[in-house]
């Protein structure tokens, strides 16, 4: 993602900033173009992660708030389904002009919730404005085909028709860019929605459905109940039939239950799911090149993305200045909260993933691994955690096993380009990798041999909208950006109309 820094005028922030911005975010549900209270009347609090305050209450969806959301799309999917692409992609260009407009509004109530400093944050309204760009421009280019059977007896008629209504379940660690990464495709394709985002960070998602209102989306076709309760969204709305697909991005265990609950239904799925990326540095690499990337693949989101470097898969011979030059960018970074001018690594997500992360850090050293920088929490408010480099660390050590989601990078060596091969293959998810060489045949060869998703080469972020976003194996279903993108919300309708010229 791109720095908006340079586009903006940043602003002063201090409390008084603060609670102006959060007087404007909408704090009920959306249903039917309409901001209500949750059925049961109950809220629930949204944290300051760099603090551990309440931001605002806002609305708890109930069961029954999903299914009035989903009757109001359901009421709506025919007649928006017919309205004019143009008039589709105007109103998401209409979108993207107001969050670049608002972008400091976004980026700051971002960093509250979510904790990123604002240097990212702001770098999130640009990449997530761009799939309301990407998809505006999409809308008008969803072609279909018209050709004679290969016999010539008949016509060949193929159409693509939105797929109806969604179910749209967003995560906390991008509350801009993946509510924007869904909702921009549906929108252009046709297709009305309701979207869960995550309860740990709603507010993005609750101001971002209020600028889409005011852009012109009509009353129904996005609906948004934000909830404390995931399984008490999703649940209902799987069972009902008039539900045709789900997009979840999140965790890979979470994902495989959504699909078995899918199945009943037989609905369309794009699930975007867990990730251990390799980041593979072989010996004729520029490293200092090799710990930019690194830094940005696993620094970007504090360390909290799917695509972050999870396994530093670094060849023998340079390993050890390798993980001196990358312990020493790391030891640099400055925690604090994402409001402070100097910050460079926010907080983690809660109090619960910041013990998760040191359980690993802990479990590697048990296991031979070497504290090169950071290895421990950060005393005080919050949920900070040190930036974290591990040398030597063994091959069956937990870390290297599962999604870290947190600051560390734990570095181990190979010899040969089939080790990294091998060790890049041996786990159960597929979704980013990234490759430092400087040469482009090895490039190919270890690109068309390593199972993932999207490839980063010499290049250490990769995400585009422009590009398709997503994973094979573990790592989930079906891509989200690029042209792939716009098909996901459609069904391919054949029509064989009779050839008037055949005999």
């Amino acid at each position: 993602m791109s720095d908006t820094s340079k586009n903006v005028t940043p602003q002063r922030i201090d409390a008084a900033r603060e609670a102006e911005l959060l007087a404007k975010v909408p704090t009920g549900i959306l249903i039917n173009g309409e901001w209500r209270d949750a059925s049961g009347g109950k809220t629930f609090a949204v944290e300051d992660p760099a603090t551990g305050k309440t931001l605002l209450e806002i609305a708890d969806a109930t069961s029954e708030d999903a299914v009035a959301a989903l009757d109001a799309a359901d009421a709506v999917q025919t007649s928006w389904a017919r309205t004019a692409p143009r008039e589709r992609a105007e109103i998401l260009r209409r979108a993207f002009e107001l969050v670049t407009e608002r972008a400091e509004d976004f980026a700051l109530l971002m960093t509250l919730e979510m904790g990123k400093p604002l240097a990212e944050s702001r770098g999130e309204v640009t990449y997530g404005a761009e799939f309301l760009r990407w998809f505006s421009e999409e809308a008008v280019r969803d072609y279909g085909r018209y050709v004679t059977t290969p016999e010539g007896k008949n016509k060949i008629l193929v159409q693509r028709k939105p797929v109806g209504p969604c179910l749209l379940i967003t995560p906390w660690n991008f509350p801009l860019a993946m509510a924007t990464r869904k909702i921009a495709p549906a929108v252009a394709a046709g297709c009305t929605m309701v979207v869960k985002p995550a309860k740990f960070t709603p507010l993005t998602t609750q101001l971002f459905a209020a600028v889409m209102q005011e852009a012109g989306l009509p009353a129904g076709v996005l609906n948004v109940v934000s909830s404390s309760s995931a399984s008490g969204i999703s649940g209902p709305l799987l069972k009902d039939s008039r539900l045709r697909k789900i997009s979840f991005t999140g965790s890979t265990p979470v994902g495989r239950r959504l699909i078995a609950d899918a199945a009943q239904n037989v609905l369309r799925t794009s699930m975007e799911l867990g990730g251990n990326a390799p980041f593979i540095v072989f010996e004729d690499a520029d490293l200092d090149k090799a710990v930019e990337g690194a830094m940005a693949a696993k620094m970007r989101n504090m360390g909290e993305a799917c695509t972050a470097a999870n396994r530093f898969l670094v060849q023998e011979s340079v390993a050890e200045e390798f993980t001196r030059k990358f312990s020493e960018a790391m030891a640099a970074l400055k925690p604090g909260r994402g409001t402070e001018a100097d910050s460079k690594v926010g907080p983690l997500i809660d109090g619960g993933a910041r013990k998760d992360v040191h359980a690993l850090v802990t479990e590697a050293v048990q296991s031979g691994a070497r504290v090169a920088t950071g290895g421990a929490p950060i005393e005080g408010d919050g949920y900070f955690y040190a930036p974290t480099v591990l040398a030597d660390v063994p091959n069956n050590a937990e870390i290297l096993r599962n999604e870290i989601f947190g600051p560390v990078a734990p570095v181990t060596t190979f010899k040969t380009e089939e080790d990294a091969i091998r060790l890049a293959n041996a786990t159960e998810y597929g979704l980013a990798s990234y490759l430092y060489t400087r040469d482009y045949a090895r490039m190919f060869r270890v690109a068309e041999q390593i199972e993932y998703g999207m490839v980063g080469f010499n290049a250490g972020v990769i995400s585009n909208a422009a590009a398709p976003f997503g994973g094979v194996k573990q790592s989930g279903l079906g891509r989200e950006g690029g042209a792939e993108g716009i098909a996901e919300y459609t069904t391919t309708q054949y029509i064989g109309i009779a050839d008037p010229y055949a005999g």
